[in-house]
């Protein structure tokens, strides 16, 4: 179904544009690639994974878009750049850049080697820059201005044990999002980010290769749901679809005033600041929690 009327009378459509996501094949990126193709958009992707890439192109067509699939990693940078490059030569145009490429390992800091936090650095934050740098010449030269989304983490915005590069680059991007959105408001381009917390995708149910295949995807035990929903005050980990709502959102002229903001789409985690349920359902900080 394209286009949607609000009830201001606003419509999101968004026939007729192009949207570019870098690690679209899974979880959150595939679900931001297939949520703008539902509203009219036409969809590249950048994936690591062929099986991936070319499985998101045969959603995206099925839904009367038109898809380019391009597998590449996302930590090569003239990778990326070569990406954006080609999927604006194959459209004619690009409005909405997508940085969704991005992963981590939890290790304590210091075990980590050079060797480790490079990659984290090459795939959360370089890849990040690669491809906003390649993108936004596309869309000033346009005139049309454009939509760049970052995928970024509520981990940026609070220590993260175990995860300290990742949370770093993390950072780096909010700040990014931030001040990219006062140097390009004047060519329409608009930056924004989500912020996601616990996100149920291929990556965090240990299926690391092949299509997407939810059968694969090991189930948390009863404990691991428990303490889930102690944490997270919606009660419940988060879907990779309403990641892809609110960056349809911000794809859209529904956000036209909406420039430098970070959302978090957390189930409110980051709101509660450390507080969790105890088992009388009050709210407490540990070591309460269990009192």
């Amino acid at each position: 179904m394209m286009g949607r009327t609000g009830v201001d009378g606003s419509v999101i459509d968004l026939t007729g544009k192009v949207a570019f996501i870098t690690g679209g094949g899974g979880g959150i990126g595939r679900s931001i690639a297939l949520c703008l193709a539902d509203m009219g958009a036409d969809i590249a992707i950048l994936e690591v994974i062929p099986e991936r890439c070319e499985q998101v192109a045969e959603m995206v067509e099925a839904r009367g878009r038109k898809a380019l699939c391009i597998a590449g990693n996302a930590m090569d940078v003239d990778v990326v750049q070569n990406a954006v490059t080609e999927a604006a030569r194959h459209f004619g145009r690009l409005d909405v850049l997508a940085n969704n490429a991005g992963g981590v390992t939890r290790r304590p800091f210091v075990d980590l080697v050079e060797k480790n936090w490079r990659r984290h650095i090459d795939l959360n934050l370089v890849s990040n820059l690669a491809a906003t740098q390649a993108a936004v010449p596309i869309m000033i030269e346009s005139g049309r201005g454009g939509s760049i989304i970052n995928v970024t983490s509520i981990e940026a915005s609070r220590a993260a044990p175990g995860y300290a590069v990742y949370a770093a680059c993390k950072a780096g991007i909010n700040n990014l999002t931030r001040t990219l959105a006062v140097e390009l408001a004047h060519h329409r381009i608009r930056v924004n980010a989500i912020a996601p917390d616990y996100t149920v995708t291929p990556g965090t149910r240990g299926q690391f290769a092949g299509a997407v295949d939810p059968s694969l995807w090991y189930q948390p035990t009863p404990a691991q749901e428990e303490a889930i929903r102690r944490r997270i005050p919606l009660g419940r980990a988060g879907v990779d679809e309403e990641c892809g709502r609110v960056a349809l959102f911000l794809a859209s002229e529904m956000s036209s005033y909406v420039t430098g903001t970070i959302i978090p789409v957390d189930g409110g985690t980051w709101a509660s600041g450390g507080w969790i349920r105890n088992d009388r359902e009050d709210w407490v900080l540990p070591p309460e929690a269990t009192n």
